[in-house]
């Protein structure tokens, strides 16, 4: 467990998290990690879920002397048991579940004729029936509470246009996260309860390099092929970063979003421009 000092003067404003409890799935590393950073400094006490039960616990070190509280979870999203396991233990840990940050996901690659029924079910036992299962136990918890809260829901840019080959499976558990973001915020709305989404571009994460460094390319043309690709097809002349991810959903958990629901916000840099 990490502690540290009262946020309500940190300077974050509408977009303060200070007595919020939140849950945020695959915090372990890249864009959930960069969540994690961020909604404590904004002052929310968080439980941080992941599998990896030493990345997890290397993340939680690293956030001492934030402004919110941080409890690890070692869990699987894909796990039946894991959603009320989430819900329980942040209720232990902080009274109540306010925010649900379903950033949890796998990224394998299979041409689509080659696809075999066991990726499939993997991909979509994590990516969209985790999330979902995840997202009606928190809220079923606070309709409970009576006072509202927010899901956020991790979804790509793949869930409005395919980026390459070798996606489908991955591509069709983002394109149902976008609509179950906007079903699930249609019927929790007269709850109080905002569902949204963020769908991200190009990130500067393990899970998004590693298999282009893993393809036999040495590290030299693997940087060039990036380069290539942000010169042609993100605008803005960059990759994204994990905290251009984090902030979008600190944005949208927060009062500054206070009347956004069934959205899903796209940071891409304007790559679905090209």
């Amino acid at each position: 467990m990490s502690t540290g000092t009262d946020a309500s003067t940190s300077g974050w404003g509408p977009f303060s998290l200070v007595g919020q409890h939140a849950v945020v799935t695959g915090a372990a590393m890249g864009i959930g990690l960069g969540i994690l950073r961020r909604f404590v400094e904004a002052g929310a006490d968080v439980l941080a879920v992941d599998r990896d039960e030493g990345a997890l616990h290397s993340a939680v070190r690293q956030l001492d002397a934030r402004a919110g509280q941080v409890v690890a979870l070692v869990a699987d999203v894909g796990a039946d048991e894991t959603p009320q396991l989430l819900v329980q233990r942040a209720v232990d840990a902080f009274g109540s579940v306010d925010v649900l940050v379903n950033n949890a996901g796998i990224f394998p690659q299979a041409p689509a004729l080659e696809l075999s029924p066991a990726l499939l079910d993997r991909v979509l036992r994590v990516n969209l029936r985790g999330l979902v299962l995840a997202s009606l136990a928190v809220a079923r918890r606070m309709v409970h509470q009576g006072r509202g809260g927010a899901i956020v829901n991790l979804a790509s840019i793949d869930a409005f246009h395919p980026s390459m080959p070798g996606l489908v499976a991955y591509d069709t558990s983002k394109g149902g996260v976008l609509m179950f973001t906007r079903s699930l915020a249609l019927e929790l709305a007269p709850h109080g309860i905002r569902v949204n989404g963020v769908a991200p571009g190009g990130i500067n994460t393990p899970g998004a390099t590693g298999p282009l460094e893993g393809s036999g390319l040495t590290p030299e043309q693997a940087a060039a092929l990036r380069a290539q690709f942000v010169r042609a097809k993100v605008p803005l002349g960059r990759m994204g970063e994990p905290d251009d991810i984090a902030l979008a959903t600190v944005f949208l958990a927060s009062s500054a979003a206070a009347y956004v629901t069934g959205q899903t916000l796209v940071v891409d840099g304007g790559t679905l421009l090209t």
